[in-house]
Parts: structure tokens; sequence; C-alpha cells
């Protein structure tokens, strides 16, 4: 079974959040129970990294309340994120999940890793995007169709962010005024959330 990395920049950064996409369960904070996935072995490596282009919230999730963390490679800046060294069938059903569909089919990966960028629907995170390549492995993350500004921004709720900061905080081990620094930054939660509101979310 070929692997890739999935590259998460939003709530799956934090590690037992993703690890109930791959064995199924409720995170911390949310509301919403996944099945898992068919595989579902722990990621055969993880580690932190960053590309271009920016996080941004929009949207309204029922899982957390508040805008969703989407990823536009177009726009200027740095995107901090985390890779899992996965299965390409677990990345099908990881996937499959962000679009509350059942785990069990397959996706064709050939168009992103020919091309850069496949579309697979219309869905919020149904648009492949290969990022770069490590260690042989392609790099792939998922957003939404649409460009940053076809949306209204919508602020993330605060167990959102605690849940992406305490992801970014173990991943890059940044401090946590770095981290609240960050978040505060993003479109959609910059001019809602101060770094002086989001540090003291982001404690035990």
């Amino acid at each position: 079974m070929s692997l890739v990395w999935y590259v998460s920049y939003g709530s799956n950064m934090h590690a037992e959040r993703f690890a109930c996409y791959l064995a199924g369960g409720a995170p911390d904070g949310g509301n919403r129970t996944y099945p898992g996935c068919r595989d579902r072995g722990a990621p055969r490596a993880t580690r932190g990294c960053s590309v271009g282009g920016t996080v941004y919230f929009a949207t309204e999730s029922p899982v957390w309340g508040g805008g969703r963390a989407f990823y536009d490679q177009h726009l200027p800046g740095t995107t901090f994120a985390r890779a899992y060294l996965i299965t390409e069938q677990q990345f099908a059903d990881i996937c499959n999940q962000e679009m509350y569909r059942p785990p069990g089919i397959d996706l064709d990966l050939s168009e992103v890793l020919k091309n850069g960028r496949a579309t697979l629907g219309n869905g919020r995170y149904e648009t492949l995007i290969h990022l770069d390549d490590r260690d042989s492995h392609p790099m792939l993350t998922f957003t939404a169709p649409w460009s940053y500004g076809d949306k209204p921004l919508v602020a993330p709720s605060g167990p959102y962010l605690r849940m992406l900061g305490h992801g970014l905080l173990s991943t890059h081990g940044w401090t946590l005024r770095q981290t609240a620094d960050y978040l505060a930054s993003l479109p959609g939660a910059a001019d809602v959330w101060s770094p002086d509101e989001i540090i003291p979310m982001l404690g035990p």
C-alpha cells in the first residue's frame, strides 16, 4: 500500500483528535463521533512542517461552532501544519469522514499527483492539493473548491482555537505567545480574537 503525507493545518494537528479519524471516537470538546478508518493503524511517522499560503476561517462548523479552517495556497504567508505518514486508503477514509460520508471508498489520486490539484466535488473539503514531496512520498492536503474572499469570513469558536493551538504547541514546540499570535493573525480570527484572549484557552 502506497504511503502519503497527510498535511493537516486545522484541528487534526492535535494528535488525539486525529486519532478519532483513524480509530473512531469523539474528540474532546467536539460533538461528533467518527467511525474511523478501515485500517486503524497509527501513522508511520509524524512531523511539523510549513508551507506557503494562509489559513482562514469561513462557513459554520457543526462540530465546534464558529468558522472552519480552510487553506488557500495562493495567499501570501506561511501556514504551519502537521504531517502524518499514512496509507492512501487511510487518507481516502479521512477525506470521506470530513465530508460526512462513511469510510470505504478509495480515491483516485492520479490527477492531484499529476496536476498538483484535483477537485473531487463541490464539498468544503473535496479539493486535494499536492504541496510537495518528502522522503519520496507526496504531501497532500484538502481544502474548499473556492478561494479566499469567495465566502464571508466567520470567526472560529474558542474550543476550535484551543484544539488548533494544542496541535501547534505539541507539533512545533512554540510558546503560548507564539501560538496565540499565529492564530490571532489568521483571517476570520483577526480582529475578533486577540492573542491575550487566546493564551488562557491554551492552558491545561
